[in-house]
This record gives structure tokens, C-alpha cells and sequence, in this order.
């Protein structure tokens, strides 16, 4: 028998490199600020304990940050702005269901492979 906690698990990537790195992290993209975001609309809607909004450390796509990921769908979601959250939650959360316009595609996780490259 499998038994999840919650309904929904997201990971927002909140990640912080140091100055040095010189490459993009989540928390200077926002990443902080959008966490936060979910955790309001969660308590609105009278969800916590059913849906649980996680800092993660770096989910390794930090070329399309912001992230997120949303379990148990495995939705991925790159390269969030404030105004997707609402779309986000919603869809995907709620309701289960992919923003199309939205989600990470094969095409995005092929191109930050290929910027590693350079």
C-alpha cells in the first residue's frame, strides 16, 4: 500500500550561489518570492497539510530559473514569473492538470545541456 502525506508536494528552487559563480541562481530570479506566493494561495484555500510548498536547493536547471516541480505529477515548471503562480496553482495544483503554455519541455532540458557544453 502507498500512502502520500499530501496531495501535491511542490519544490520551488530557491537556491543561492555565491557572486563568484557568475552563473544564474533561483533566489536572485525570485525563486524566494514565488515559495512564498504558493504558501499564501495554499492557506487561502484552506489546503495546508493537504498541499506542502518546499524550498529546494538547487534542481539543477538553474539556466531556465526560476523552477519548479510538482509531485506526485512530475510537472516542471522553468523560467516562472509572478504572474504564472495563479495559473500554476490553479492548473496544476488544484486541478491537475499541465499549463501547456507553461510546462518544461524536452526542447528546454536539451538546451541547458547544450549552454553546460559551451
Amino acid at each position: 500500500m502507498n500512502y502520500n502525506k499530501y496531495l501535491k508536494h511542490v519544490f520551488v528552487c530557491t537556491n543561492q550561489r555565491s557572486l563568484d559563480r557568475g552563473s544564474q541562481d533561483c533566489a536572485s530570479c525570485g525563486g524566494n518570492e514565488l515559495r512564498l506566493q504558493l504558501v499564501k494561495l495554499v492557506n487561502k484555500h484552506g489546503l495546508k497539510g493537504k498541499v506542502r510548498i518546499n524550498k529546494a536547493g538547487c534542481l539543477d536547471v538553474c539556466e531556465k530559473g526560476p523552477a519548479m516541480v510538482i509531485y506526485p505529477d512530475e510537472y516542471w515548471y522553468l523560467n516562472i514569473k509572478d504572474d504564472n503562480i495563479e495559473t500554476i496553482f490553479t492548473q496544476s495544483i488544484m486541478n491537475n492538470e499541465i499549463v501547456n503554455e507553461l510546462i518544461a519541455t524536452t526542447r528546454e532540458f536539451d538546451e541547458i545541456k547544450r549552454i553546460r557544453l559551451k
